[in-house]
């Protein structure tokens, strides 16, 4: 089977869990002998290097990739809501890329061509022109419900307004695209079901975040009253998702536990954190190795008030054995039972109240190990790349 994998970001390094998430298919469309070939934009944020691919890939992935200036522009955002364009969506499309796209195309045919997100479906037209190959998407999140959430969630009127009119142009493309693809892939089952209810003649198939389980170790001691959240708070469901937490759960539990610390670390820290000096709290900004990080740093937080798809760095921390506590919204697409997986908490006393069970170590490690036994059963890599390959299989027999 001949694959072209269309990115919106580079696989490799897997810097994020974006990265980790489209690296963990690339690998195991390799790995299961697929002739597989990717196109991948890259960004300042997300720049690539072919040194970047592991050296055991570098013989089976062919990679190539083209520079795409994604940056905030406050003019082409404004023009977007004039034009009822999704400006989201419209920053990813350059004719650099699409030259590149057709170049390949006109060179080789594919069987499947599989489009990692909504971001890079503006070259479905392409596709379409030059290729006879059957159009996967993978889709991340449902990313129009993201935005109509953070618009439900914000006080401020004026930005209630934009997040409402970015969430109905993301809402109309992402509909109209349904109508162009020929199968698509979800990341949560939650995702999928919305899906069948927008589009039911649409062949989908859930194939969650899998995780090859040797890549992980699990950490050999737990820290008690220790707390952390690593994420980039460039993603906006991040930010308003920890100024939650800190506004409203953490002088809850830390008036409880005031010898408690909570570590606040990734990309992109507003230095508004820094400033603001609540007690208990430390910036501690990117950090070099992120599983060392987990294992270290006591309980993961994921205060996720707005989100769609699936929390990779929560599949993570349960392979890594480190106790969670995260919203509902947040645990989206995870299999999980509320105090034996995981830790639940939707509103600050039930969050700070769920923080204080983590000082039974009994609790935490029974926790952890059943979590770790949810990983092995739902999200081994190898058995999903097959259930796709499955998939595949069966779009080409129609």
């Amino acid at each position: 089977m001949k694959i072209l994998q269309l990115c919106h970001k580079p696989p490799f390094p897997p810097k994020d869990g974006g990265c980790l998430a489209i690296s963990n298919i690339s690998c195991g469309l390799a790995d299961s002998n697929v002739e597989l070939d990717i196109l991948t934009i890259e960004t300042e944020k997300h720049p690539f290097k072919q040194s970047d691919v592991p050296e055991a890939y570098r013989d089976k992935i062919n990679i190539s990739a083209v520079h795409v200036d994604t940056s905030l522009n406050l003019v082409d955002a404004f023009s977007s809501l004039i034009t009822s364009d999704s400006y989201n969506i419209s920053r990813f499309f350059t004719p650099d890329v699409d030259m590149k796209l057709t170049e390949i195309l006109r060179s080789k045919k594919y069987d499947i061509i599989h489009l990692e997100s909504l971001f890079v479906t503006p070259y479905i037209g392409t596709i379409r022109r030059l290729s006879k190959a059957k159009i996967v998407l993978r889709s991340h999140n449902l990313e129009f419900m993201i935005w109509e959430r953070l618009a439900l969630k914000s006080g401020n009127r004026a930005k209630k307004t934009y997040l409402k009119v970015l969430a109905k142009q993301l809402k109309r493309y992402e509909l109209a695209t349904l109508n162009d693809v020929d199968g698509l892939v979800s990341i949560s089952f939650e995702d999928e079901e919305k899906y069948k209810l927008i589009q039911p003649n649409l062949k989908t198939i859930n194939i969650p975040f899998g995780v090859d389980m040797s890549d992980y170790s699990s950490t050999e001691s737990f820290k008690p009253k220790s707390f952390f959240h690593l994420g980039s708070l460039e993603w906006k469901p991040n930010l308003e998702g920890v100024k939650w937490f800190l506004k409203n759960v953490w002088p809850v539990y830390h008036a409880k536990s005031p010898e408690s610390v909570f570590l606040l670390a990734g990309r992109n820290i507003p230095e508004e954190f820094s400033q603001k000096n609540i007690p208990g709290v430390q910036v501690v900004g990117e950090v070099d190795n992120a599983q060392d990080f987990i294992k270290s740093a006591g309980t993961m937080i994921v205060p996720i008030l707005a989100a769609g798809g699936i929390r990779v760095k929560i599949i993570e921390g349960m392979a890594l054995k480190v106790p969670i506590i995260s919203t509902s919204v947040g645990a989206e697409g995870i299999h999980f039972e509320n105090n034996k997986h995981i830790l639940i908490g939707d509103t600050p006393e039930s969050f700070a109240a769920q923080m204080l069970k983590t000082d039974d170590l009994n609790l935490m490690n029974e926790i952890t190990q059943n979590a770790l036994d949810l990983v092995s059963r739902d999200h081994n890599n190898t058995s999903l790349i097959q259930q796709l390959l499955q998939f595949y299989n069966q779009l080409l027999s129609t």
